[in-house]
């Protein structure tokens, strides 16, 4: 009895050196960061770049719309419908994939006729709306992927039936490429200015601790042409003389560095 009464305290000191330790380990995992963080920086600079790409575009857009009036819905939908097919006929036969002409609007409007009553002994009763028809709009966007054929595709789809041919723009199919190349050229234009003003300042360049962007570019401003409702058809088609030109992407960034 004696020995276990002897044994508590021995028991006890080790029992309290265990809860110290847990207590002492679990404010330790309280303190740490998360895995992969570094040290916040004490002394940084940042850096302003900018950079440009000029290249030509591969891609040209534009949109055309049929409108049809008739007395009727069907008769308007039936005369869209054989406008509209005759269109994608002529794309496709001049080579446009079926997978680039895509239809981004169709409607259906009723239309009306403001008639004025007739005017007896001195009274002039109000006017009234008389339904005239229907129209049928539809819309249709088409990616051109031999520019130099843009041209000759507007003139053609306004012979073909399209009363409305506007928004012709250019692009690249694959802008990452442009825009990539842009910022490779921001970044090393942040790198060159950061590196001359260390060695002004005297000081050391150590890390990247953040970076960030902003791009943009300029374009060619879209070109609209107008066909007149219904005379298109009958008019001859001169297809216009389109320029390509080159497309300006750019990019600017700026990049925070660590010194010492």
């Amino acid at each position: 009895m004696n020995e276990l009464i002897k044994e508590w305290p021995v028991k006890w000191a080790f029992v309290a050196l265990i809860i110290f330790l847990g207590v002492m380990s679990l404010g330790a995992l309280m303190n740490l960061r998360y895995i992969g963080a570094g040290i916040a920086a004490a002394n940084t600079i940042s850096i302003s770049g900018h950079g440009e790409a000029l290249a030509v575009p591969d891609i040209a857009t534009f949109s055309f719309s049929v409108v049809s009036d008739k007395a009727t819905v069907a008769a308007a939908q039936a005369d869209a419908t054989q406008k509209a097919n005759a269109t994608t006929k002529y794309l496709t036969d001049a080579g446009v994939d079926k997978k680039d002409i895509q239809t981004s609007d169709y409607s259906i409007y009723p239309q009306y006729d403001y008639v004025q009553g007739v005017c007896q002994g001195g009274y002039c009763p109000g006017g009234r709306q008389v339904l005239r028809g229907y129209q049928v709009r539809q819309g249709t966007t088409v990616k051109v992927r031999e520019t130099a054929k843009a041209g000759e595709l507007l003139a053609g789809v306004g012979g073909k039936g399209a009363t409305e041919v506007s928004g012709l723009q250019f692009t690249f199919d694959d802008p990452d490429k442009v825009a990539t190349e842009a910022r490779d050229k921001a970044i090393a234009d942040a790198k060159e200015k950061a590196e001359t003003l260390a060695k002004q300042l005297g000081v050391s360049l150590v890390r990247v601790v953040s970076f960030s962007e902003s791009s943009g570019g300029s374009y060619p401003r879209p070109m609209t042409a107008a066909y007149s409702m219904g005379g298109a058809e009958d008019s001859k088609s001169v297809a216009p003389e389109i320029s390509t030109g080159q497309n300006k992407v750019t990019n600017d960034v700026t990049v925070t560095y660590e010194i010492r």
